[in-house]
């Protein structure tokens, strides 16, 4: 099986710094994976490279065997989507913030959507700002889900919700992971790492390492 993303002596540089410092590694097709290290160690830049919002000074990142500079960024982001640290409601109600990610959607296909990211179809009518901050994030999660993406990028999307919040988000992951999507998720708790990984790699000062 070819890996998941593969990474050839990555080298990235931003405003004069080494971010990343020939990075080889290849995720595995499979579960979650977990990406972990200390803030300003390259994790969420690693992420970034996957759907191409960002792209490498030298080397080359591989999305199944194909160089992602190849790929269409827009169909490719919609096959690898992204859910950010913060949770980031457009203005409107949560069917509107659905229909940017999938303007021709109906309402079963968005309800479904939101079922996936355990919320109900019921919140289709809410307004997106007055959602808490967990079901901001679910909301969100919700709109990458709604184009049926076949892997998730994670980047820390725990990091401003309480716990409670933070342990539904981690068993929805790994729901989603057991249903096919691939999860790959960035984190600087280990503890976190602990209960969700099936794979994790150690980012440390621009290098990665199996963990």
């Amino acid at each position: 099986m070819s890996a998941l993303f593969a990474f050839e002596d990555v080298v990235l540089e931003l405003g004069g710094r080494r971010v990343l410092d020939g990075v080889r590694a290849e995720l595995p097709d499979e579960g979650v994976t977990c990406l972990v290290g200390p803030s300003g160690s390259g994790k969420s830049t690693l992420l970034r490279l996957c759907n191409r919002l960002e792209v490498p000074t030298s080397g080359v990142v591989r999305f199944r065997g194909v160089d992602v500079a190849e790929l269409d960024p827009l169909a490719h982001r919609r096959q690898v989507g992204m859910v950010f640290q913060r949770p980031t409601p457009f203005p409107g109600s949560v069917r509107d913030n659905l229909l940017v990610a999938r303007p021709a959607a109906d309402d079963d296909v968005l309800a479904a959507a939101l079922e996936r990211a355990a919320l109900p179809a019921s919140f289709l009518d809410r307004v997106a700002d007055d959602l808490s901050g967990g079901e901001a994030q679910r909301m969100c999660l919700a709109r990458t889900l709604v184009t049926e993406p076949e892997v998730l990028l994670m980047d820390e999307p725990t990091s401003a919700l309480d716990p409670e919040a933070t342990k539904d988000l981690e068993r929805l992951a790994c729901q989603l992971a057991g249903q096919g999507v691939r999860v790959v998720w960035v984190s600087h708790d280990p503890e976190q790492v602990d209960r969700i990984a099936d794979a994790r790699f150690v980012v440390e000062e621009g290098r990665v390492r199996r963990g």
